[in-house]
C-alpha cells in the first residue's frame, strides 16, 4: 500500500510539472533545477550515499565527498582543479584533501599541492576507486552519464547559493540547506506531510552532532533559506522560503529523510 501511495504522489508531481498546476492547487508550480521524479530520487540517494560512505567524520569531508562522487560518479574518475576547490566552503581545502587522499578513499596522479595548483586548463584527473564500475560495468549509483552532471551542477548551485557565500556560511550549514532542499513537499514544507525532519537522522546527513541543528537553522534563517522554524528534542520542523523552492526535489509523502533510498 506505502508503495502504490507513494507511486501516485510521485505521478501527482510529475503532472504538476508538466502542467504547470500547483502543488494541491496553491498556484503556479515552481520551475525545478531538477525537473523530474527519478533525478529527485537520486538526489536524495546520493545525499545518503555521501552520509554512509564518507571515510572521515566532520562537514568538511563530507562535503568533499559529496561533491567529487558527483564528479565521478559513473566511471569512477574525474576532472578537479584547485578553481573548484577555492569555490567550496573547506576552509582548508588542502587538509580536507589530504584526509581523502590518506584514507585511499580518493586518489590523485600527483600531490594535492598540484592539484590546488591546478587550473582550466591543467585540471586534475582524479580517481575514486569504491565508485570504479563493477564487472558488470555498474557502479553503485543508479543513474547514468546524462544525469551526473544534472545532479552535479544542482549539489554545486545549492553550496554556492549567493547569500549562503555571501555570508560565508561553514560546509555545515550548506549541507543542511541541501538536505532541506531535498526532503520538502512540494510547496516546500520539511518532511513527509510537512511534519517535520528527524534531529537525528537530519544530523547525521549534515555529519553534526543533533545539539548544532539549532544553531545551523538559525543560519538559514537569516540567508532566506529557511523559514517558520521550529527545533524540538525531536523534529525540526518549517518551510523553504520561496526563493529556493527551485532548488527543491518533493519528496512523495511518507518518503522520509532516514530512508536508505531517500
Amino acid at each position: 500500500m506505502r508503495r502504490a501511495e507513494q507511486a501516485t504522489a510521485a505521478a501527482r508531481l510529475q503532472h504538476e510539472q508538466r502542467t504547470g498546476e500547483g502543488a494541491e492547487g496553491s498556484g503556479p508550480a515552481v520551475a525545478r533545477l531538477l525537473t523530474g521524479h527519478n533525478q529527485w530520487e537520486q538526489a536524495r540517494a546520493v545525499l545518503a550515499y555521501a552520509r554512509d560512505h564518507s571515510p572521515r567524520p566532520g562537514p568538511e569531508v563530507r562535503l568533499l565527498v559529496l561533491l567529487l562522487a558527483l564528479r565521478t560518479a559513473c566511471t569512477g574518475t574525474g576532472n578537479v582543479t584547485g578553481q573548484d576547490l577555492a569555490a567550496w566552503p573547506l576552509g582548508d581545502a588542502e587538509q580536507v584533501l589530504e584526509e581523502l587522499v590518506g584514507t585511499g578513499w580518493l586518489r590523485l596522479p600527483g600531490t594535492v599541492g598540484e592539484l590546488l595548483a591546478s587550473g582550466s586548463a591543467d585540471p586534475t584527473h582524479i580517481t575514486v576507486p569504491s565508485l570504479l564500475p563493477h564487472g558488470d560495468g555498474r557502479g553503485p549509483f543508479g543513474f547514468g552519464k546524462s544525469m551526473r552532471p544534472k545532479l552535479s551542477g544542482w549539489t554545486q548551485k545549492v553550496v554556492a547559493e549567493r547569500k549562503l557565500r555571501k555570508k560565508k556560511l561553514p560546509a555545515a550549514a550548506r549541507l543542511l540547506a541541501l538536505a532541506c532542499a531535498a526532503h520538502a513537499s512540494a510547496d516546500g514544507r520539511l518532511g513527509p506531510f510537512g511534519r517535520g525532519l528527524e534531529i537525528e537522522t537530519l544530523a547525521a546527513l549534515c555529519a553534526v552532532e543533533a545539539t548544532q541543528l539549532g544553531e545551523l537553522t538559525e543560519q538559514l534563517t537569516v540567508t532566506e533559506w529557511l523559514t517558520d522554524v521550529a527545533v524540538t528534542d525531536t523534529h525540526v520542523t518549517g518551510r523553504l522560503c520561496e526563493r529556493v523552492l527551485s532548488f527543491s526535489c518533493p519528496a512523495p509523502a511518507g518518503n522520509g529523510v532516514g530512508s536508505a533510498g531517500a
